[in-house]
This record gives C-alpha cells, structure tokens and sequence, in this order.
C-alpha cells in the first residue's frame, strides 16, 4: 500500500496499519493461525510433539521421515507466518536435539526447501527470530478474554515448559505493553510537521509512560522464567549458526545452497520497538553496537523495518527541541530518554541473573557432580557463555547501548 497522492497531510505514512502495525497490538501477528491446512499436517504432528521428540533424541529420525511438501498450498501471512514458526521451531529442535557437541552440518532437503521459500515470502532469514518465537507465537485460551498471562498460552514450544511459556508471553506483554509509545510517535512526529507543541508534550508524556510500563512488565519475568531452566534448556534452542563457536562453519540449506549459511539466533535486538525508539529520540549507539543493531534489522518483518526507516527519515524530534527552546519539552523530552536507559539498565539485572549467575550456577553443580553425572547428564551450554543467543559480546554490548543512551539527554 502506498501513500495516497494529494494535498493531504505529510504524517500520512505514518499510519501504523500501512506498515503491518496493530493500533491494538503493535507489532504483534493480531491473529495468529493455530494450524495450518490439511496437507501440511506432517508438519503440525512434528511441532506439537517437540518437546518429547527432543527429550527423547528422535526428532531428526522423524524430520528425515517427513515427506518433501511444496508450500504453494500456503495462502496469506496469517499461514506463511505459522509455517515459518513451525519450520523454524522444528529447525532449532534439529539442530540442537543433541546440545552444542553434537551439531549437525547439514538441514536435510524435506525441511530445508520450504523453510528457505516461506523465508522468501515472508522477508524473513531461515531461522528463529522474535517474529516467530514471540510475535507470531501466541493465542488466547478464551478467545473473548483479555491479553493477559494467564489467558495466553504459545502455540508452539520447545524443551523448558513453564518457564519457556512463562519467557515468550512475558516477551510479549513487554511488547503489548509498547503500544501507547508506538502511537505516540506517530503524534510526535506529526506534531512536529505541524508546529503543535501542546501535542508534542502529551506525545513524549505517553512515549516516558510506555516505556516505564514495559520495564514493570520485563520484571515479571522472576515470577514465570527459572534462571536454571533458561541458561541450561531454552537457551541452547534460541542460538544460531553465526559468530557460534559451537557451530563456526554454520548450516548446509539442503537443496538451496551446497555452502553452508550462517545465521544469528533469536534476540532482543530483534524486538522493532526499541529501533523505532531510538530513531525517534536521535539516540546514536557506537559503531560496534550500531553494525550489531541494524544488521538485527534483517530479522525483522520488511514492513517493521520500514517503519523505523520511516521514523529516521522524519524532521529530528531532538533537533526540534532544542531550537523550540520550551523547557516543558526539553523536560519530557528527557524523561523518555531516561525511561529508555532505566528499561536497558533493568535488561542487563535480568540478563546478570538468568545468564552469569545462572552459568556460574551450573557450573557449581557440573563441578560437585563430577564423574558421578555419568554420560547422560548432559553439560551446562558453554558456547555463548559471554554471548547473547544474537551473537553479540552480550554484557559490553548493553552496557554501551545502555550508556549510549543516557547521553541522549539534552543538557540544560
């Protein structure tokens, strides 16, 4: 859809729908399918098992019994965007069913090929990213009920049960909770083309509120998600086949590539809204984490990555105001900048606690256990021990993100 021609205001192609955005979910798939049509079932009978497959090591068995299926049956985003999520949860299942020694190089070609071609379609790489494993993964167990935790269950899952349910839909409500701050960059944008500073101020108090609501939101993460079970189960089924050293030569697309392809694994830094944040409040990231962040931008739905794309192109909302001279807004102004260092703070506790902690943790029991955890025991991931499942050098990278940030602010 393109912006209509005309006399018509310049914020136009801001609408949130022009760029696949819910004015009630943001950046959230609004109905996502729970199954896709019948000759696909193959597929479906797989996903819904995989936690028990790969807890039993007989998920590859069963992926390379799966007939070869052509994806032109696929109509609409709605079902390209659950195959891709059950393509990619099936994917990481495969590649990890045997932890980080015990990798394949190879996607076989029944699950490779229509992986690769709803990846085309969609926009999207042929791995999991945050546009599956949260956005797109969610329903309501009452349909009529609210978007809350306890109506919500995932559609697809991995090893790492109550706490892999608690990780995404907590996930997700940090992103439902973005929504009013979506909005007001829309407004904020528009108020500046128009000169409207009374809208401008109310804009930036929604934008600091949004952004203060989704810290509160992340910190119920301690209620659903067990730091153990995250660092030694799900955080293995999250990683990539780029800057891995568990895999350094990355994956062979059967029947789409004879060389290997190497992808990053799921991320924060795939979550549109933080992007579109730091667009609107002209914060600029070091180079190292800016490559890191706008390469992220790859992961992203084309049409979200539009939208921030869309928000760096407008007239600067700092630039703005700063020659506004309006104390009012320089004060608002700060207060989403500082609400969006407090939100980065708040993600390097949770990452302390669920990722060095809990590594230092499993560690400590590998050690006490010794030679008396016998073979099956398995072994705490160590791979990406100081990395994020993104490939990022994790803590120097939120640390600057984070201090990036705070110097976002306008100096009396």
């Amino acid at each position: 859809m393109e912006a209509s021609d005309g006399m018509e205001e310049t914020p136009l192609p801001l609408e949130l729908t022009r760029f696949q955005l819910s004015e009630e979910l943001g950046f959230l798939l609004p109905h996502p399918l729970t199954e896709l049509p019948a000759p696909y079932g193959p597929w479906m009978v797989i996903a819904h098992d995989l936690p028990r497959l790969i807890a039993s090591h007989r998920l590859r068995s069963q992926v390379h019994q799966m007939p070869s299926l052509s994806t032109r049956h696929l109509r609409g985003r709605e079902e390209l965007h659950l195959a891709h999520l059950v393509l990619s949860f099936i994917t990481m299942g495969y590649v990890w069913q045997e932890g980080e020694e015990g990798t394949v190089k190879v996607l076989p070609r029944n699950l490779a090929v229509p992986f690769w071609e709803v990846s085309q379609a969609l926009g999207l790489p042929p791995i999991l990213s945050h546009a599956d494993f949260v956005l797109a993964n969610w329903r309501r167990k009452n349909p009529k009920g609210p978007l809350e935790i306890d109506n919500l269950d995932t559609i697809i899952s991995l090893p790492g049960g109550e706490s892999l349910r608690g990780f995404i839909l907590v996930t997700l409500l940090v992103e439902k909770a973005a929504v009013p701050g979506l909005k007001a960059i829309t407004q904020a944008i528009r108020a500046v083309l128009q000169l409207d500073e009374e809208t401008l101020h109310k804009a930036l108090q929604e934008l600091a509120g949004a952004i203060r609501d989704m810290t509160k939101t992340l910190k119920r993460m301690h209620d659903y998600v067990d730091p153990a079970v995250f660092y030694t189960v799900i955080r293995i089924f999250l990683s990539g086949w780029k800057d891995n050293p568990a895999m350094p030569d990355g994956l062979i697309y059967e029947g789409v590539s004879d060389e290997p392809m190497a992808f990053s694994g799921g991320s924060a830094a795939q979550s549109t809204v933080l992007h579109a944040f730091d667009e609107l409040l002209g914060i600029h990231h070091g180079q190292e984490s800016t490559a890191f962040l706008h390469r992220m931008r790859d992961y992203m739905p084309p049409p979200h990555r539009a939208f921030v794309e869309e928000i760096r192109r407008a007239p600067s909302l700092k630039e703005h105001v700063l020659s506004s001279g309006d104390p009012r807004l320089r004060e608002a102004f700060n207060r989403c900048v500082s609400a969006l260092a407090d939100f980065r703070s708040y993600h390097i506790t949770i990452v302390t606690k669920y990722i060095s902690v809990a590594a230092a943790k499993a560690k400590a029991r590998q050690a006490e256990l010794g030679d008396e955890a016998g073979p099956s025991a398995g072994k705490p991931p160590s791979a990406l021990e100081a990395k994020g499942t993104g490939g990022s050098h994790i803590f120097s990278f939120l640390k600057s993100v984070r201090d990036s940030t705070r110097e976002g602010l306008i100096c009396a």
